[in-house]
């Protein structure tokens, strides 16, 4: 059964004051699956003063303490693995597979950040003078507002909450309309495992009212933000006429480099298997198929035949490796993407059209004999449009990767230690996985920089965007 989604403020899970609700759709059968709370003004005042005095205890709790507060969460989360895992199938659309893993990385997340939280070190500064101690403290910032998006709904919350509560602040959590329910139950594992109320606080209504709302407010310090580039500007720009601190995860265009002295074999496995992963709709996907031209014939070939092998279906089908669109947005995007440059001369080797008249089902699609007129050249896909590029000489290669005002995630297959120093040295991105696809771990940084945004969402540097360093200079008397 796929529950009523409510929102939760204070300690509790509330239905909106005005009594409003949204639809919530299944993307494989596009029947409606329950519905969801629509906060409005009143929700989010109560959702602003309980977090403001959620923050004045929870900054007081030891990290130490805190910590145990959140590998209970995590323990939460792997218990209910089945239960949360169905329920995003159904409201996203991914395998039932993807599903399961992203529930149980969201309990890993939990972990790191939770051991993260004993490691808030400051530092002692040598003084110039005896008697005098300078001391550099962090302090949590304050409340924070995260804006998360459909296509990982666990997984992107997971990261802005879990650092947040780590660091001792309080959290307002816009969550993804279209996918709550997941999301819901994230947020759930953490007030059952003992976070007190105010600490945490779910909301979800019309993103640019609630962003329009809390960014400016006083009570708010933090803004954490997961989407398009568009409206992270928007919302960026907004941060900024208040002071407020961002860190904004925006999107991407990746350039996967093939050289000619890669396995070429692994290189197809890989990227194929990550391509498609979540139907395309993944920020760091690879999606420019940079090929040396000798080999590109041999990898286009492999990654045409892997890609036929997919199986495209409802995500709870056992036999799914590839479940629906999120929404039937992302169907148009894909068919006016394809369809611009199939009149400009690309070639679809494989796909290019929609699969039925029912759910937002996609055909993985590789497309050949493309310039950079055509859209899908210029513009994120975020779907499962794989583009096909040959390239003479590395500096050809990095001059197509660099093109873009996208920097978030860019792959590279080669044998040559030299030529893979190179290129992580050439490519303008703020991660690069080379002959695997290494990203997203729990450990290791998470961001972008240019139009992909700044900050990051993983490793050590993420907590510290939710902390204050003060200064403490103080002279024995």
């Amino acid at each position: 059964m796929y529950p009523d989604v409510q929102l939760f403020i204070d300690g509790a899970w509330t239905p909106a004051a005005g009594g409003r609700t949204l639809d919530v759709l299944n993307p494989a059968t596009g029947e409606s699956l329950g519905r969801l709370a629509h906060a409005e003004r009143p929700d989010l005042d109560r959702a602003l003063a309980a977090a403001e005095r959620g923050f004045s205890a929870w900054r007081k709790v030891s990290a130490y303490e805190r910590s145990k507060v959140m590998r209970r969460a995590a323990g939460l989360i792997r218990e209910r693995l089945d239960h949360i895992a169905t329920l995003l199938t159904r409201e996203q659309g991914k395998p039932l597979a993807e599903a399961r893993g992203e529930t149980l990385v969201a309990a890993d997340v939990i972990e790191w950040f939770a051991e993260e939280a004993r490691r808030t070190y400051g530092r002692v500064i040598p003084a110039r003078a005896e008697g005098v101690y300078q001391l550099v403290i962090k302090e949590p910032v304050g409340v924070v507002a995260a804006f998360t998006p459909w296509n990982f709904p666990i997984n992107q919350a997971v990261r802005k909450l879990s650092a947040g509560l780590a660091a001792g602040c309080a959290v307002i959590l816009k969550g993804p309309e279209e996918t709550p329910a997941a999301c819901a139950e994230l947020v759930r594992a953490y007030a059952d495992a003992g976070v007190p109320a105010g600490v945490v606080q779910l909301v979800f209504g019309v993103p640019a009212e609630i962003s329009e709302y809390l960014i400016p407010h006083p009570v708010v310090k933090k803004i954490s933000f997961t989407g398009s580039t568009v409206v992270g500007k928007q919302l960026a720009a907004l941060a900024g006429a208040h002071m407020k601190r961002v860190t904004m995860e925006l999107g991407g265009h990746a350039p996967a480099i093939v050289f000619d002295d890669a396995d070429i074999e692994i290189a197809a496995k890989v990227l194929a298997a990550n391509k498609f992963r979540n139907a395309g709709q993944v920020c760091i996907a690879p999606t420019r198929f940079l090929v040396q031209e000798t080999v590109f014939d041999d990898f286009v070939g492999r990654f045409v035949d892997l890609v036929q092998k997919v199986k495209v279906g409802d995500g709870l089908e056992p036999a799914t490796t590839m479940g629906p669109l999120a929404n039937p947005r992302r169907i148009t995007a894909m068919e006016g993407l394809v369809q611009d440059a199939v009149q400009k001369g690309a070639e679809v080797l494989t796909g290019g059209k929609r699969i039925g008249n029912t759910g937002n089902f996609f055909a993985p699609t590789v497309l050949t004999g493309l310039t950079r007129e055509m859209r899908v050249m210029n513009e994120e896909p975020f779907g499962p449009l794989a583009l096909m590029i040959p390239f003479t000489s590395f500096e050809a290669a990095v001059a197509e990767a660099n093109r873009l005002p996208y920097g978030l995630a860019s792959y590279a297959y080669t044998r040559s230690a030299k030529t893979a120093n190179a290129i992580a040295a050439a490519v303008e991105a703020g991660m690069m996985s080379i002959n695997h696809h290494g990203l997203a771990l729990p450990e290791v940084p998470f961001g972008g920089i240019k139009d992909s945004g700044y900050g990051s969402e993983g490793g050590s540097e993420a907590i510290e965007a939710y902390l204050n360093t003060k200064l403490v200079s103080h002279a024995a008397l």
